[in-house]
């Protein structure tokens, strides 16, 4: 059912909450797992939001949670990309044919005023699979 699936991650505690519920599916499809993290460029009109803009800092982050799956059996592939975050999670979903992408969310897009700000939002509303929210 679920033959590929994607994972974007940073550094938020939504995340990290939402490891286990990647193990989970993962060890119960049997499938791959992609995990995917976006070098983005920090914007004057976001300065609260926490900007994954550092190379090292992401690569650094992928390893970590790559050995993180491993020590749970999984074997993690890992991409790394630069760019807006919710665009990239789809472009990245499409290329690599994912069935579903799995996220944490902030909880931004779950009130009015965070709607147009939430990167979860906007992977929801363009993504070419069903995405899994773990709150």
């Amino acid at each position: 059912m679920f033959k590929t699936v994607l994972f974007p991650i940073d550094h938020s505690r939504e995340a990290r909450e939402a490891v286990e519920v990647v193990a989970n599916i993962v060890q119960t499809y049997y499938s791959r797992l992609v995990l995917l993290s976006v070098v983005e460029e920090p914007t004057t009109d976001s300065p609260k939001q926490e900007v994954m803009s550092s190379p090292q800092t992401v690569a650094q982050l992928l390893e970590n949670a790559k050995s993180l799956f491993a020590g749970q059996g999984i074997s993690a592939e890992t991409i790394e990309r630069q760019g807006n975050p919710a665009f990239t999670i789809c472009d990245v979903a499409d290329e690599i044919g994912a069935n579903l992408i799995i996220m944490g969310c902030r909880g931004l897009g779950l009130t009015e005023e965070g709607t147009h700000d939430s990167v979860t939002n906007r992977v929801i509303n363009l993504s070419p699979c069903p995405v899994l929210i773990v709150p």
